[in-house]
């Protein structure tokens, strides 16, 4: 069945909680102050059965201008505003900002209602009138039906109905496929039952038993319960006003502005680009970072408004900007939202979210504010590769995805193959779903190029750059597993080539100087002879006259060509040598099944500072293994 939520709107004391009890029986002024002082405060909810066969959920806001919040509140998920206006006063000025609001926030189908006709006589009523069509000239109500009613006498009561009945019919029904969100509106507990949350279900569906949790928060729960107008269900889905039973949930944990959804399916952020709206009614420009209230679905947030390509918006411009938060908010592209000015409070704009995630803008950047100003116009496809190209290095999940496009899963999914296949986004974390746009690909291809281009040049006599080195030299935040892709990708492209834990550019080669060449052979011939007793580097580099660090480079050369072995620190070997000793000292092993220390320095003919770190450095290449004062062979 199509649900369908109707919403009022209008000045304070005009009849709208009066109109709603003539329609249902149900008096939706709840609180004990609201009854006494005969204001609406809270929002107020009822239902009615239309004749079509249609159940329509009725939100009942305030009319007073210190409860402007309340009602943007209300106002969020309903399909049909009813513009109340009370005859014998006419439109007032919370009429006007009330009818702003349900322009800002996208309301496409509504009607007014001429309230208290029964306090007035033909001749004024000819003059509300006229009012009336300048009021709703050029507004979604242009044309709408005006229905005049008494709530006292019942006047009236039957043709609305009927004009609801009729709307309701030709209103596309919502889909359930979509996202599960459910702004809270209101939060209280009951006897027998808990912590209840209700709010107007703005998309997807919600079954008893399901897990949720609640953003900003993070807190999870379990659905205990569904009520749709105090009827228990099984199942609400999207239109319906819906009160929720949790498991184990406390009343103080949740909040009126909060979204309840189900785990991992929306991100919070304190920034949000948006498209904004500059209300024509306003007396001045708004400059930049001027300090708003941002409301979206029943939310209220201080924040500051971000101009991205000018200094102020004049009255009646649009423009792209980013909302800096003070309180982090989870909200969806293409969310509607209002602008209301820090002090005095007055609805000043409002407009739709471009990018519920984005990275913190520079200003007056042409390709950020001409990418955001063209969102709208984007196909499927083409919106999904925006928004991974402008993720960055960082790239962007799936998850991320589906909130910053909007579009069902099946659609992005098929989206998404179709860009791999044509390698214009690449999958980086299969586990995680993680997309990278092709041409952040290449901008790190190129980055680690240059890194090791340099590394080459600062350091001519090193065959390569260790990997970690290398991976160092990228930024932090990078998936693990995109360093390992990209070096796959550029060995593959023959770019790069990896020997060992150093990577070299393609075609690299060590290429020595003469003098570099001598000074080579000269270590090489010195480690070669000294046999297993050669002298420690630093006294060697001492004894030859020669620069440590030049000396340093070309022994580094040695090692990595396998031709000297270090062993530990500043202690380095000839590999003839160490290979020689090695075969000394298994056939010894397999022999005599055990060596003590004493042994081996008889074999070596070596000193102690000699012997500790040879058999060390045996039992580290697992060759022998220490059993208290001996050495055994290591068993393969």
């Amino acid at each position: 069945m199509k649900q369908i939520v109707l919403g009022t709107a209008g000045h304070i004391d005009h009849g709208k909680t009066s109109l709603v009890k003539a329609l249902t029986g149900i008096n939706t002024d709840r609180l004990k102050e609201e009854q006494l002082r005969g204001i609406t405060i809270e929002l107020g909810f009822a239902w009615l059965d239309l004749p079509g066969g249609i159940r329509i959920g009725i939100v009942d806001v305030p009319g007073h201008e210190k409860f402007v919040k309340n009602m943007v509140a209300g106002a969020t998920g309903i399909d049909i505003v009813a513009m109340v206006i009370a005859a014998d006063e006419g439109v007032m000025p919370q009429t006007r900002e009330h009818m702003e609001i349900c322009e800002l926030l996208g309301v496409k189908y509504g009607f007014v209602v001429l309230t208290k006709i029964d306090l007035v006589d033909e001749e004024w009523l000819e003059l509300v009138a006229d009012d009336l069509k300048k009021f709703v000239k050029d507004t979604f109500l242009d044309d709408a039906p005006v229905i005049q009613v008494s709530a006292l006498s019942g006047q009236g009561i039957p043709e609305f109905i009927k004009t609801l009945d009729e709307l309701s019919s030709k209103i596309p029904g919502r889909s359930s496929s979509g996202l599960f969100r459910l702004p809270v509106d209101r939060v209280f507990t009951m006897k027998g039952f808990g912590t209840v949350i209700t709010g107007t279900l703005i998309s997807g569906r919600i079954q008893v038993g399901d897990m949720i949790m609640i953003y900003p928060s993070g807190i999870t729960s379990k659905v205990r319960g569904i009520q749709v107008h105090n009827e228990s269900v099984n199942e609400a889905v999207a239109g319906m006003r819906t009160a929720i039973n949790f498991q184990g949930l406390e009343k103080s944990s949740v909040n009126r502005g909060e979204v309840v959804s189900t785990p991992g399916a929306l991100i919070s952020s304190y920034m949000i680009d948006v498209s904004v709206h500059f209300l024509k009614s306003n007396k001045r420009p708004v400059k930049n970072r001027t300090r708003v209230r941002f409301h979206t679905g029943t939310s209220e947030i201080l924040g500051n408004l971000v101009l991205l390509d000018r200094e102020e918006l004049l009255p009646g411009e649009d423009a792209v900007a980013q909302l800096r938060l003070d309180a982090p908010i989870a909200v969806v592209k293409d969310d509607r939202f209002v602008l209301r000015s820090f002090s005095p409070v007055r609805t000043i704009g409002g407009g739709e979210i471009l990018n519920p995630i984005p990275q913190k803008h520079k200003r007056f950047k042409p390709e950020v504010t001409d990418g955001l100003k063209n969102l709208s116009s984007l196909i499927p496809e083409e919106l999904i590769a925006y928004n991974v190209s402008e993720a960055g290095y960082r790239g962007a999940t799936f998850s991320d995805l589906k909130i910053m496009t909007n579009i069902t899963e099946k659609q992005l999914d098929s989206n998404l193959q179709n860009l791999l296949s044509r390698k214009s986004v690449a999958l980086i974390d299969k586990e995680n779903r993680l997309y990278l746009h092709q041409t952040s690909l290449e901008k790190l291809k190129k980055e680690m190029h240059d890194y090791l281009d340099g590394y080459h040049r600062a350091n001519p006599l090193k065959a390569g750059m260790p990997k970690e080195e290398l991976k160092s030299k990228l930024p932090a935040f990078l998936n693990p597993k995109l360093f390992n892709l990209i070096l796959n990708q550029m060995i593959k492209d023959k770019g790069v080539a990896v020997d060992g834990d150093s990577v070299r550019l393609e075609g690299y080669k060590v290429s020595l100087g003469e003098d570099q060449s001598g000074l080579r052979k000269k270590i090489m011939n010195v480690y070669l002879e000294s046999g297993l007793t050669p002298p420690y580097f630093k006294e060697l580099s001492q004894e030859f006259g020669i620069d440590p660090a030049r000396a340093k480079d070309v022994l580094m050369l040695l090692v990595d060509e396998g031709i000297v072995m270090k062993i530990k620190e500043d202690l380095y070997y000839h590999s003839d040598n160490i290979k020689g000793l090695k075969n000394r000292l298994v056939e010894f092993l397999q022999i005599n099944g055990e060596m003590t220390t004493p042994q081996f320095k008889e074999m070596t003919g070596a000193s102690r500072k000699f012997l500790i770190p040879l058999l060390e450095y045996f039992d580290s290449k697992n060759v022998t293994i220490r059993i208290g004062d001996i050495r055994k062979l290591r068993k393969a």
